[in-house]
């Protein structure tokens, strides 16, 4: 299976077994109140919240691709990516879809993101996210298993199952 992500320019393609499915739309008949994540990905053993972010599209306009960059670099986006995955895992939650672990993906669409860099914002996106629990008192559930901020290469060479291409190119 393959989808086109919204903005048309970044194409990912999933194995047969790997169901996607559109999240922040009108469909879930909360976005008055919630946030939510770009895509949920449903395998086998675990659920990805995905969001997409596509600085490098040709289409994007140079001022909101500024404006990104530096809420990126600043780490200020975490503030919105975290309430984008807990508005997300509450309402999964609340419709009984979260018996598997899961795990959040931030694809950043722009290739002059190094490697260090792509590190410190997984980081700072940890950070936000309770991953471990409190100090001390681990939690008995997890509330998110994992977090990866990758750009399109990182993301070719961590998820070589879930090939990405630039469609522009």
């Amino acid at each position: 299976m393959a989808f086109i992500t919204d903005d048309g320019d970044i194409k990912i393609t999933l194995p047969d077994h790997v169901v996607a499915r559109r999240f922040d739309d009108s469909t879930h008949g909360l976005s008055h109140c919630m946030k939510a994540v770009d895509y949920i990905i449903e395998m086998k053993e675990r659920i990805v919240f995905l969001e997409i972010k596509d600085p490098d599209n040709p289409k994007a306009k140079s001022e909101n691709c500024t404006i990104f960059l530096k809420s990126l670099r600043s780490g200020k986006i975490d503030s919105e990516l975290k309430t984008k995955f807990r508005d997300s895992f509450l309402y999964e939650w609340a419709c009984g879809r979260t018996e598997k672990p899961i795990h959040f993906w931030f694809l950043i669409g722009a290739e002059m993101l190094d490697s260090g860099q792509l590190i410190r914002r997984t980081e700072s996106l940890k950070s936000q996210l309770p991953i471990y629990g409190p100090a001390g008192k681990p939690w008995k559930n997890t509330f998110v298993a994992g977090c990866l901020v990758m750009n399109l290469s990182a993301w070719n060479k961590q998820l070589i199952d879930f090939p990405a291409t630039r469609l522009s190119t």
